[in-house]
């Protein structure tokens, strides 16, 4: 009997913020890699997250939402979305039932693109039978993607089809990547990124938006992971919010990414948390290649 070719390819997830590409990819996974929060840009980094199977490999992209860059930062974001399209073999746009039909510059960069293009509208739980249906007929006559497929990414419904579709279009191949490995990011990455969901849920206005975060120290024992962090701010007063009354603040934060990051490595975890000021670090190219938005 033959066997069963292997398959393998790059999906990347596309769309503007918020529409919900992260709760996708952490649902396609099966693991939490990306930040989830209500706010708009919480992811920064292109997050591959990796699903195996005996006989596939897929290798989603997680990709920052597609804005027009405002400062240096952004436009080091729009590069990760860049990287994604061009080595993906199977592109996901996400669109969800909300949308305000002000897609065109996604649109414009998926115009070119020479694999199959699963269009997803997201949140269809929110949305009456009909309103999906009109969601449909407008994607179809403005994009015509290879597919369109309504989903809810939150409550996984549709996402059992939308894979055996990605099965049917992946190339085969051999893996890209160990069958034991789940994502290509080191473990400071997820610890860096677990700080900053909680930053996003415990700030407000422009504080999220203004701060980076940078693990120091990362010292695995046997019963216990050491971590100290770095919390940058642009400006000195953001430093006194980000920190709070008697350190309040601060300590709720770190409370909140200790339990999420004993969850997530199954240890004991010490975490050393402070904040410096790093002026206007989304606009210093030094700054912004120590915090891994630019190529070394």
């Amino acid at each position: 009997m033959a066997e069963t070719p292997h398959k393998a390819g790059f999906v990347s997830i596309v769309g503007k913020p918020n529409v919900g590409k992260s709760t996708l990819m952490n649902a396609l996974v099966g693991e939490k890699l990306s930040i989830i929060t209500s706010k708009a840009q919480t992811t920064r980094h292109r997050i591959m997250g990796i699903l195996n199977g005996d006989d596939f490999q897929i290798v989603y992209s997680d990709t920052p939402g597609i804005i027009k860059p405002q400062y240096a930062l952004h436009e080091s974001m729009m590069g990760f979305v860049r990287t994604s399209l061009e080595d993906a073999d199977i592109i996901l746009f996400v669109t969800d039932i909300y949308e305000k039909h002000d897609e065109d510059d996604v649109i414009k960069r998926l115009q070119h693109a020479k694999v199959p293009i699963l269009l997803l509208i997201n949140k269809i739980d929110q949305a009456t039978e009909e309103e999906v249906n009109e969601k449909v007929a407008y994607w179809q006559e403005h994009m015509n993607p290879t597919e369109i497929m309504p989903i809810s990414a939150l409550h996984n419904f549709g996402l059992d089809h939308l894979f055996q579709r990605l099965l049917h279009y992946l190339p085969e191949h051999p893996a890209f990547y160990p069958k034991d490995e789940l994502t290509d990011k080191p473990e400071r990455f997820f610890v860096s990124e677990i700080i900053r969901e909680k930053i996003f849920l415990n700030y407000k206005k422009e504080i999220p938006y203004s701060c980076e975060v940078v693990v120091e120290e990362f010292k695995e024992e046997v019963d216990i992971i050491r971590i100290r962090a770095e919390i940058s701010v642009e400006r000195r007063s953001q430093k006194g919010i980000v920190i709070g009354n008697k350190g309040e603040a601060l300590k709720k934060v770190g409370t909140q990414a200790r339990l999420d990051m004993e969850d997530f490595f199954q240890k004991k975890i010490f975490l050393d948390l402070y904040v410096r000021v790093n002026e206007n670090w989304r606009t210093d190219e030094k700054l912004l290649r120590r915090f891994g938005y630019r190529e070394e």
